[in-house]
């Protein structure tokens, strides 16, 4: 039973104390679980934080189902998840009552304005991480670099970003890799 609250303890504090959205999350995940208690080692956690990216739903709850999972199965899965969604859950709640009394405030248009360069940079977190431990391979750097320039700059949906990067990775690790 201590272990179930300490899932959802260490999810808790992570859902209730960022802004950002998911992956601002990600780093704060990898610290508790990875770094202070160990409860999965780098590796494992960025296998769970690529295949949360890959199925559908929020990047934090898909690592928090995965982490909670290899954990303490069904249970676990349901104490990382409660946790995760339970602040964003009151937090939305609570602005949503009181929002229109706060909606065209400038004091709150600056906060967020300031928030925002802090969050960008906790989103870049995971990127570069996920890079580290793929060696920085230049074909990696070079996928990520077009997909978002596709993205940004060319208007491309991610959508078909996603299925021909799918498909490229297919061609090379079926083709390539193995020539060389």
């Amino acid at each position: 039973m201590k272990q179930y609250l300490n899932l959802f303890i260490s999810f808790f504090k992570i859902g209730a104390f960022t802004l950002g959205g998911g992956y601002v999350m990600i780093p704060l995940i990898e610290k508790e679980v990875v770094s202070k208690r160990k409860w999965i080692n780098s590796e494992e956690f960025v296998e769970m934080l690529t295949l949360a990216q890959s199925v559908p739903g929020p990047v934090a709850i898909n690592t928090a189902v995965f982490i909670g999972y290899k954990i303490k199965g069904m249970k676990g899965m349901l104490a990382t998840v409660l946790g995760t969604v339970i602040p964003s859950f009151v937090i939305i709640l609570l602005i949503a009552v009181f929002f229109t009394e706060f909606e065209n405030s400038k004091a709150v248009e600056r906060i967020f304005c300031g928030i925002r360069p802090a969050v960008v940079a906790l989103i870049a977190v995971p990127v570069i991480n996920i890079l580290k431990h793929s060696g920085f391979k230049i074909h990696i750097i070079a996928i990520a670099a077009a997909s978002a320039i596709s993205v940004w700059l060319l208007g491309i949906s991610p959508v078909i970003v996603i299925i021909v990067s799918g498909l490229c990775a297919i061609v090379y690790n079926t083709f390539i890799s193995k020539q060389c």
